[in-house]
């Protein structure tokens, strides 16, 4: 069986997607807080067992022997460590044959890391069988407005003008996940997952300009004031804080790795970002 925590996210369900393509409905299970919201994926015949990663006794039915298992990383920052380690508990006393987790780039130092490097220790010093899944930062975070970005005619942002990111969109990492799960050979393997090629702030606002035809520049703000933009726009303060800080890292080089690894494991190319532009202004 292969299981999927965190199945109604984003990422999640672009997961079971992508399971459903290979492999019968029977053989895929969804580890899910809420089974009203995994009612849809009930109806395609997929398994759903309720578990919630903040209750370690919930997990206990959650996983079965010789599952093959993908732990999402939770979505509840200061909360994930024993989250995880709830599951990676769970799966070792089930015995399944595969833990892979979703994590952050192993070069990355700001603290959004924290919790995944945190995680991968745990996993390590469970003794499973296990494949760590580094991605990188996904294209829909900077896409997610992309009407908005145009109307506003500014990128913002304090990365700097030279500092890259390497994104790919979540339906790669998703068809990534597939490919580890559904394989062979991946215990003990570490993946750096990015996109193929790293772009700056000027250019994805210059892909912008293009898509659209209308003007669309970077604006550079220094990090105090680039934390006030955010919280002005309605960001909690330390969500905000957490996305200044990654900008920081971005600006060191810590997003910009293309060691091609998520396009050897999905057997193509990831998709640009002059794709992924156009498709969000649906153009």
């Amino acid at each position: 069986m292969y299981v999927v925590t965190g199945a109604t996210g984003q990422l999640g369900r672009l997961v079971v997607d992508g399971l459903l393509a290979k492999v019968p409905a029977s053989e895929v299970a969804v580890v899910v807080r809420s089974a009203g919201k995994a009612a849809d994926l009930a109806e395609r015949g997929v398994t759903v067992r309720v578990a919630d990663y903040s209750r370690p006794e919930s997990l206990a039915g959650a996983f079965a022997a010789g599952d093959k298992v993908l732990l999402i990383s939770g979505s509840e920052i200061g909360s994930r460590v024993p989250q995880h380690t709830a599951v990676v508990e769970a799966a070792r006393a089930a015995g399944v044959s595969l833990l892979a987790y979703t994590s952050a780039p192993g070069v990355a130092t700001f603290k959004l890391a924290d919790e995944h490097k945190a995680t991968e220790a745990v996993i390590r010093e469970s003794g499973l069988p296990f494949a760590l899944l580094r991605n990188g930062w996904y294209t829909e975070n900077y896409l997610g407005d992309a009407a908005g970005t145009v109307e506003r005619g500014a990128v913002v942002g304090s990365a700097g003008q030279d500092g890259r990111i390497a994104t790919a969109p979540r339906r790669d990492y998703a068809d990534a996940a597939v490919a580890v799960l559904t394989g062979e050979g991946h215990e003990s393997a570490v993946y750096e997952l990015s996109g193929d090629a790293a772009w700056s702030l000027p250019e994805l606002a210059a892909e912008l300009a293009l898509a659209s035809g209308r003007p669309v520049a970077f604006h550079e703000v220094a990090p105090e004031e680039h934390l006030r933009i955010l919280v002005g726009a309605g960001l909690p303060e330390g969500f905000a804080e957490i996305l200044v800080d990654v900008d920081a890292g971005i600006a060191r080089g810590e997003l910009a790795g293309t060691p091609g690894d998520l396009a050897r494991l999905i057997g193509r190319p990831t998709v640009p970002l002059a794709r992924s532009v156009r498709e969000a202004l649906g153009a």
